[in-house]
């Protein structure tokens, strides 16, 4: 006797029993479908979050940018483009704008380096190591607005910290205010998120440097190859995708940055260290012109997405596929 199951026919002996083939299947199907069953619930609830905290705001400034809207009253008047022309000639946001460059640049040419020789030198043979990645983590830990506060009064001309101990180390030394003038106020807060900031990048280095086997440098030193041979040759490509990931971090950050440098200038003086979020937080919040404000808001996603998607399309693209043939 023959029964239909599913598009395979199901045998069932004399005895009454099933076939064996028949039950494999049906117990292959039952894995199949809890499997999926169990991936969906995971996914469930992480997916819903990130639709309603993210992709319906995302799409709700996209479409408020296309008003002139101070938040308060109804969506009546339409003005299509008009927000981001007017944007995009304002010199304030395209000095904004030049500004998360800097900081980009300065990021990757300074403090990722930074973080990257000290990995080298802490992570695997100095002694006290697990001392000194605590120590050089420990900032990285404070909030923005506590390492702002507490950066300002170091700042302080008059009895801040830097101002004692230039007096203390070198004669005539005059103070400088160097969060009030235009000139130094962007690098002085990039020294800050240095400080900040360089530690979170090294634990990640160091994560990466233990990843890589140490008997493979140690047979290229066997075989002749120098110091800096091995870290060019070996230790270098071998972490090639904890850089890439660290740069990818460090890019994105720069240019959404705002707790820090909102506590320390709040974007002046006169727009000196000004970036994206802050005009953002300046001229669309604080002026209730949320209509203006989304527009903004919508060019620094448009810039974010562009070069995630490109960076992962063309440094990454070796990462993320050997992620996936690993999961799978």
């Amino acid at each position: 006797m023959k029964a239909a199951f599913g598009s395979r026919p199901l045998s069932v002996d004399r005895g009454g029993f099933l076939d064996p083939a028949t039950t494999s299947y049906a117990r292959r199907s039952r894995r199949v479908v809890q499997r999926w069953t169990t991936i969906v619930l995971l996914l469930l609830p992480a997916s819903v979050l990130y639709v309603v905290f993210v992709l319906v705001p995302v799409v709700q400034a996209a479409f408020f940018s296309f008003f002139r809207w101070n938040g308060l009253g109804p969506l009546t008047d339409f003005i299509g483009f008009d927000n981001y022309a007017r944007a995009l000639s304002d010199g304030v946001f395209r000095g904004a704008i030049a500004h998360n460059f800097v900081i980009v640049a300065l990021s990757l040419l300074i403090q990722l380096p930074i973080a990257l020789g000290l990995a080298l030198l802490v992570g695997r043979r100095l002694p006290g190591r697990v001392l000194f990645r605590t120590v050089f983590f420990l900032p990285y830990v404070l909030s923005d607005v506590v390492t702002g506060v507490m950066w300002s009064a170091v700042y302080n001309p008059q009895v801040g910290a830097l101002t004692a101990l230039g007096a203390a180390l070198i004669p005539g030394f005059k103070s400088q205010a160097l969060l009030g003038h235009t000139e130094t106020v962007l690098f002085a807060i990039f020294a800050v998120m240095t400080w900040k900031y360089f530690g979170f990048h090294l634990v990640l280095y160091v994560a990466g440097l233990q990843q890589i086997p140490s008997e493979i440098e140690d047979a290229a030193r066997i075989d002749g190859a120098s110091n800096v041979q091995v870290l060019r040759r070996i230790t270098l490509p071998l972490l090639g995708s904890t850089i890439r990931i660290s740069a990818f971090l460090s890019v994105i950050g720069s240019l959404q940055y705002f707790d820090l440098i909102w506590v320390m200038s709040t974007g002046g003086p006169v727009g000196a260290s000004e970036t994206m979020v802050t005009y953002l937080y300046k001229f669309g919040l604080q002026r209730l012109a949320l209509g203006y404000g989304s527009a903004v808001a919508t060019v620094l996603f448009v810039l974010c997405l562009a070069f995630s998607l490109l960076y992962q399309r063309t440094l990454m693209r070796e990462d993320v596929a050997g992620g996936v043939s690993r999961a799978v």
